[in-house]
């Protein structure tokens, strides 16, 4: 087993999550655009149908209120793996995907960070591929974190195509 490699004794990957500030942004920004929307809807229907139509501002509220656990639900389903010669990525709730990039087929690795994430202090991972298909996409990592698998792609990646 190459040095850096995460695999337990029995040769399984170890598995990755991605860090609670990703959660913590999300729900945020799911309370503040229902909250705006409740508002709008609220005041607008109010305004110009009755008071009776305000209580439609509740829709807003209620979809926050489903939404708030099935966030959860999915951010506990991200999560990332480095293996010897790939890196994996799975995801989904219903949907289970999971994505194996290997590293000689990796064209680009880039880190990006929003307004918002930066706000949280975090940054996500895009990774290029020939394939646009297969281009992964590892969001909400820690800005340190995020650099350091980067290079390490970029390490892995120019090792691996250079052997071909």
């Amino acid at each position: 087993m190459e040095t850096g490699t995460t695999q337990n004794a029995a040769g399984e990957p170890v598995w990755t999550g991605l860090p609670p500030g990703l959660l913590r942004m999300r729900r945020l920004l799911l309370v503040v655009w229902a909250g705006l929307a409740a508002i709008t809807v609220g005041l607008g229907l109010g305004l110009l149908a009755g008071p009776g139509w305000a209580a439609f501002a509740l829709l807003p509220l209620g979809l926050a209120l489903w939404g708030w656990p099935v966030l959860g639900r999915n951010w506990r389903s991200w999560r990332y793996a480095e293996r010897a010669d790939d890196l994996l990525i799975s995801r989904g709730v219903l949907w289970r995907e999971e994505t194996v990039v290997p590293y000689g087929r990796m064209q680009l690795v880039e880190v990006t960070s929003g307004p918002v994430e930066r706000y949280f202090g975090l940054a996500s991972v895009q990774l290029h591929t020939a394939a646009a298909a297969t281009d992964a996409r590892i969001p909400g990592l820690d800005p340190a974190e995020a650099e350091r698998l980067r290079d390490r792609l970029t390490e892995l990646g120019e090792a691996r195509s250079a052997g071909l």
